[in-house]
């Protein structure tokens, strides 16, 4: 069963961090410093691989302002954080093995250039 989102005192959505946005007449929202961290962490996780379902689970476990644990952050929290880490590290290390074999190769063809001339 889907948790309702929870709503203000005027029966709005709130976000995240239990603050909602504000509505301009036209119906842009307009959000608190707090989503620019919010986003910016979000960025860095899509960009370290996580997909947004890791994320989801991911955020509230997260201060937004610095990036280190909130309270509610368990040993499950850290064991899935480490395994993404070990993750990134492995695609690390495909990526120096196959930029050594380009550097090969590039190498390989600029020689053969040379001695063509």
């Amino acid at each position: 069963m889907k948790r309702r989102p929870k709503r203000d005192e005027r029966g709005r959505r709130r976000g995240a961090r239990g603050a909602s946005a504000e509505r301009a007449p036209g119906g842009r929202r307009y959000f608190g410093e707090w989503a620019v961290d919010r986003v910016m962490r979000v960025q860095t996780l899509y960009a370290a691989g996580l997909n947004s379902k890791k994320i989801a689970r991911l955020l509230p476990c997260i201060r937004d302002a610095d990036g280190g644990p909130s309270e509610i952050a368990d040993a499950q929290l850290v064991d899935e954080l480490a395994a993404e880490r070990d993750r990134i590290d492995r695609t690390i290390a495909d990526l120096l093995r196959s930029r050594e074999v380009l550097s090969d190769v590039i190498d390989m063809a600029r020689a053969g250039l040379d001695a063509a001339h």
